[in-house]
């Protein structure tokens, strides 16, 4: 019997990355999806506390025998739905991502949603990875705007291979679980092969800034910003990024009153 993957993301049931994700993992686990009906980006842990949440069955946006619900609340809110209602033993792992786009440093990270899916699942007491791509700059808006879909053939293989080693990597989570209350944070870069070299890193600090400006007299809208690094963290996951290999970091939320973010040893 296969393992049972639970797997969401943060950028809608749509995107491509997380259906190529799905195909991915398929060849090793039993896979159920329950992921926001539309985009949830940098929305963290938030938890729809005032409105009602609906889950709808869209197992047709799937091949295979895949359970799948859209559902209308934060990356969060599908998780603790999917674990708390829909699905009626717990899985072997939840899984987020792939991501339209990285997720690395401290600032960051504590503002996606695709990784506040996974600590979720770890706080159910279930392994958990995040998964993130890196795009090009001069291909990021096309591929967002149009929900992770992509004709550049060099890059499309890119996602490919990411998906293949997020599969394995999952499959060897589950044989081999890491401490409860951890999150595996994984970074792929921008050219991923089946040969690239995954490192083990920290989240990185940064000095990001505003992250608004002014459009009209009182009136401010979001604009992405990646901050200042201090070069000297050589082990961060943005420098392994920038030196072309995958940044695998252990997030550790497991001590009570005190949340860690280290290496994996």
């Amino acid at each position: 019997m296969k393992p049972h993957a639970l797997v969401t993301n943060d950028d809608g049931i749509q995107s491509a990355f997380l259906h190529r994700l799905v195909e991915a993992l398929l060849e090793h686990f039993d896979v159920s999806v329950a992921a926001p009906a539309s985009e949830q980006s940098w929305i963290g842990r938030a938890i729809s506390r005032h409105n009602p949440v609906e889950a709808i069955p869209c197992a047709d946006l799937f091949h295979h025998n895949v359970q799948a619900w859209s559902i209308s609340g934060t990356p969060t809110d599908c998780v603790n739905i999917a674990l708390g209602n829909l699905l009626p033993n717990k899985p072997d792992i939840v899984i987020s991502g792939i991501n339209i786009g990285f997720n690395t440093t401290e600032t960051l990270i504590l503002s996606s949603g695709t990784i506040a899916a996974a600590i979720e699942g770890a706080q159910w007491g279930i392994p958990a990875i995040a998964y993130s791509k890196c795009i090009p700059s001069h291909l990021f808006d096309a591929i967002a705007n149009a929900n992770g879909h992509t004709s550049e053939g060099e890059f499309s293989n890119s996602i490919y291979h990411a998906c293949q080693h997020a599969a394995k990597l999952a499959l060897k989570t589950v044989q081999s679980p890491p401490k409860p209350g951890t999150v595996r944070n994984v970074n792929f870069p921008v050219n991923t092969t089946d040969s690239t070299t995954t490192e083990q890193t920290f989240p990185a600090k940064i000095k990001l800034g505003s992250l608004f400006s002014e459009t009209s007299p009182g009136t401010y809208k979001f604009r992405f910003a990646a901050g200042t690094e201090d070069k000297s963290q050589m082990n961060s996951d943005r420098a392994a990024l920038e030196r072309g290999n995958i940044s695998h970091s252990l997030l550790d939320f497991s001590k009570i009153g005190q949340v860690q973010a280290q290496s994996l040893h």
